[in-house]
Parts: C-alpha cells; structure tokens; sequence
C-alpha cells in the first residue's frame, strides 16, 4: 500500500517571468519614468553603464549590494524596488493564471458541438 495517493499529473502552465526579468522591468521603467539615461543611473549607481542595461534586460543577476545602489540612484530604497517588483510578478501570475482559465473553458476550433 503506497504512503501517499497518486495523483494526476499536474499539466503544464504558461512560464512564469523569472525575478531578473521583473527587477529589470522595474529598474527601467523607474528609470525612464525620471527622464534620466542609462549613463545618469549607472554613474550615481557606480556600476558599469553595459552591466545595468543587461540587468534592465534581465540577462543578468545582480547582487543585493547591485540592486540596492541602482535603487538608490532612482531614490528608491531596496526596499522600494522589491515591492516593485513583487507587485509587478503577482500581477503577471494573475493575467497569466487568468488567460489558461479562459483558454480551458473556451472550445477549441477542433471540438464539435452537437445542439439538441
């Protein structure tokens, strides 16, 4: 007698966005939303020019200690951008969550549907 039941495999869902993906998201929208330039932040930051776009783009991981000056350069604490960035990953869970219930309950184009 098996310890625990078995269950149904669970289907595959949609990719979440990874959290480099969204702090990047965050620092450029933040970034942009101040009207300043990749050079201004990364300069305040005193991080390299190239290593902020990549972690704007999400190519990078950036450390506590990176993360915390680019929020300082955008007056932000650290804090601040990852509330940010927690609003903005639970936001993107709900639409996508909500696009596989309605793709679920909507026929596809191959079901057939007889009326009586």
């Amino acid at each position: 007698m098996p310890l625990r039941p078995r269950t149904t495999p669970v289907p595959p869902t949609a990719k979440e966005p990874l959290w480099r993906d969204v702090v990047g998201d965050v620092l450029r929208r933040e970034r942009l939303a101040q009207e300043r330039t990749l050079k201004d932040v990364a300069e305040a930051a005193r991080i390299s020019m190239p290593y902020l776009s990549e972690l704007e783009r999400g190519r990078k991981e950036a450390s506590s200690e990176v993360l915390a000056a680019g929020a300082r350069a955008l007056g932000l604490s650290l804090a601040d951008l990852l509330s940010l960035a927690q609003t903005e990953l639970t936001r993107s869970t709900q639409r996508t969550q909500r696009m596989q219930r309605t793709r679920s309950t909507r026929p596809s184009l191959g079901d057939i549907r007889l009326a009586a």
